[in-house]
């Protein structure tokens, strides 16, 4: 079903095969500043990308764990090049509009970046504890590809303010802010050798 979508004339697929740390939006487009968040994170850091990127009047949603990895050969390529994996999502849920939620198989990662985002983005909760995400946002079915490469990774849910900042902000926005603990959390993975 991914691979349909991916195969559409106005969905770009967006591939890079950098370092070992890699930086994935499945959604991009539908959960509008995933793909500029995973995309700058991967750019700034040498990091590896897959990004796609849908018009938002597609609408295609494919959850991450009912992606058939192999029948996309961009995803399976990445996923083959890459030891941990950054999967950017984004969410609205009315009872927690504000909160970062931080999924994901490694929970060692994930406990890491929410404590660098914590430090960084203060006026947002950021959650890492399983029993306090929504279980469909957990990120931990292993046949979602946050948890496809060598070493795993951490899934990234991400509310509306945290995605999309206000132009010509006079301070960083809270997507600058994210992306600058995506930088620091994948250069702290190359320079333990971690990733």
């Amino acid at each position: 079903m991914f691979d349909r979508l991916v195969a559409c004339a106005d969905v770009e697929e967006h591939v890079v095969l950098g370092s070992s740390v890699g930086f994935l939006a499945l959604h991009g487009g539908i959960e509008p500043g995933t793909e500029g968040i995973a995309r700058t994170a991967a750019a700034r850091t040498g990091g590896s990308a897959y990004v796609v990127t849908q018009p938002r009047s597609r609408g295609w949603h494919v959850p991450s764990h009912r992606i058939d990895t192999a029948a996309v050969p961009g995803l399976a390529a990445f996923l083959a090049h890459v030891d941990v994996v950054v999967s950017v999502h984004g969410y609205y849920l009315p009872d927690q509009p504000d909160a970062i939620l931080v999924g994901g198989g490694r929970r060692d990662l994930a406990a890491d970046l929410a404590a660098r985002l914590r430090d960084c983005v203060d006026e947002m909760p950021v959650v890492d504890e399983l029993d306090r995400i929504p279980r469909a946002m957990r990120g931990v079915d292993p046949r979602n590809p946050v948890n496809r490469s060598r070493a795993g990774g951490v899934q990234l849910e991400l509310p509306h303010r945290a995605r999309l900042g206000a132009a010509a902000a006079p301070v960083p926005t809270v997507p600058d802010r994210i992306t600058t603990a995506l930088i620091g959390f994948a250069e702290g993975l190359a320079g333990t050798g971690a990733a």
